[in-house]
């Protein structure tokens, strides 16, 4: 009675989660896309290398799609518009985005301009 609640939790695998797709290049386009996907769960690990169940089911949709014959593009835009953004490991310059982008130019300008002030006052 007590292992009913228990063995309900428990998810099967999703097909082609850990199985390669029999062809070859589709498999390496499959792959080729799940290494640039971030797990969700794990947040910094891709969904290649993710042993979460969630990542199992991503990696099963992707390789699906795949088979179907989209292009890694389109299934990453679907991926995309279903999770946002943050899935990606590469983010689009967007009003969300783009401090992420911006900051490590402001770092360096600021890291300069005090590099400049410092050798000023050796100079002295």
């Amino acid at each position: 009675m007590l292992t009913a609640p228990v063995a309900a939790q428990v998810a099967a695998p999703a097909e082609y989660a850990d199985t390669q797709l029999p062809d070859p290049a589709r498999e390496t386009a499959a792959r080729g896309l799940m290494e640039t996907l971030r797990c969700l769960v794990c947040q910094g690990q891709s969904i290649a290398d993710s042993d979460a169940p969630m990542a199992g089911d991503m990696r099963a949709l992707v390789r699906q799609r795949i088979a179907a014959g989209e292009e890694p593009a389109a299934v990453r835009d679907w991926l995309v518009e279903r999770y946002g953004a943050y899935v990606t490991y590469d983010p689009p310059l967007g009003a969300a985005t783009w401090p992420l982008w911006l900051a490590p130019l402001l770092l360096l300008g600021v890291g300069a301009w005090l590099a400049r002030g410092s050798f000023r006052r050796k100079e002295r």
